[in-house]
């Protein structure tokens, strides 16, 4: 059961995460625990005029599920705006939920998570990088994100 979960492309993801370094005066930092597991992640944005994100930093604290979820996010979220992301974050949400959807394009990647549905704990691993930065893009547009219920902010 276990392997199904720590998969060679789960682990293959959390290996190669990028973008781990803070950035120097970002527009908004974000920080999220899953509350079940402890895992965690900061997250710094910069964003630019309209809200599409132009630099990403990330300081994840989190097993393999959580890195390879924050490696999947740090490879796709440059150039995304709040409205291309919730989608993603709705529909890697019900993949752990339900198992119904499965995030394409850009977030394939996500498909190697989809093991996790089974296992409730460790949902809030997966969300915590999509989660983070929903609230900050959310927070810099004045809006407030979707209360959820995977994961806190710290």
């Amino acid at each position: 059961m276990l392997n199904d979960l720590y998969s060679k492309d789960v682990l293959r993801l959390a290996a190669v995460i990028s973008r781990t370094e803070r950035l120097d005066g970002p527009d908004v930092t974000v920080s999220r625990r899953a509350p079940t597991c402890g895992s965690s992640i900061t997250v710094d944005l910069t964003v630019d005029e309209v809200g599409r994100v132009v630099d990403y930093g990330q300081d994840i604290h989190a097993c393999a599920l959580g890195q390879a979820a924050a490696s999947i996010v740090a490879k796709n979220v440059i150039g995304k705006a709040l409205k291309d992301l919730q989608p993603v974050t709705d529909r890697v949400r019900a993949m752990l939920l339900d198992g119904t959807e499965r995030p394409g394009g850009d977030w394939a990647a996500f498909e190697a998570l989809a093991p996790v549905h089974g296992f409730a704990p460790r949902h809030g691993a997966v969300m915590l990088a999509l989660e983070a930065v929903i609230d900050g893009l959310s927070q810099l547009a004045g809006t407030s994100a979707p209360d959820d219920q995977l994961t806190r902010r710290s």
